[in-house]
C-alpha cells in the first residue's frame, strides 16, 4: 500500500464515525472554481466547473486538475512549489465549491498575484 493510499485510508477511518451516512455520496467529483481579481477595473471574475472520474467540465484541463487534486487527496492549496514570483501586488482569490468523491467541500484563499497563487495550488485553478 502506498503511503498515499495509507493516508487517505487513515483519513477515511478517521472520519468515518464524524460524517452521516446520508453525506457519503455516490463518490463524483463536481466542483465550481471561481477565481477573483479585486483590484482589476474590468470583468474580474472568472469561474469554470470540473469534474473528474471522468475528468471533465469548462476547465481548460481537467485531467490533470483532477490527477493533482487526488494525489493531494483533495486539498486545494500545498507548500509553494519553489517558483520564482514577482512581488507586484495584484490580488487574486482563489475558492472552490462542491463535491469531492461524493463529500461537500469549500475552499477560499486569498494571494498576492496570480504566480503566488499558481505556486500553491498547482492547475487546478489554471484557467
Amino acid at each position: 500500500m502506498s503511503n498515499i493510499t495509507a493516508v487517505i485510508t487513515g483519513a477515511v477511518i478517521a472520519l468515518s464515525p464524524a460524517v452521516p451516512a446520508h453525506h457519503s455520496g455516490n463518490g463524483t467529483t463536481s466542483l465550481q472554481l471561481t477565481l477573483t481579481h479585486p483590484g482589476r477595473t474590468t470583468s474580474g471574475t472568472h469561474a469554470v466547473t470540473l469534474t473528474c472520474d471522468p475528468p471533465g467540465g469548462r476547465h481548460p484541463d481537467p485531467a490533470r486538475a483532477c490527477s493533482e487534486l487526488e494525489g493531494s487527496g483533495g486539498k486545494f492549496a500545498h507548500a509553494p512549489d519553489g517558483r520564482m514570483c514577482t512581488q507586484v501586488y495584484a490580488p487574486v482569490v482563489a475558492q472552490a465549491k462542491g463535491r469531492w468523491h461524493g463529500n461537500p467541500v469549500s475552499f477560499h484563499a486569498h494571494y498576492a498575484n496570480d504566480c503566488a497563487m499558481h505556486s500553491r495550488t498547482g492547475s487546478v485553478f489554471a484557467f
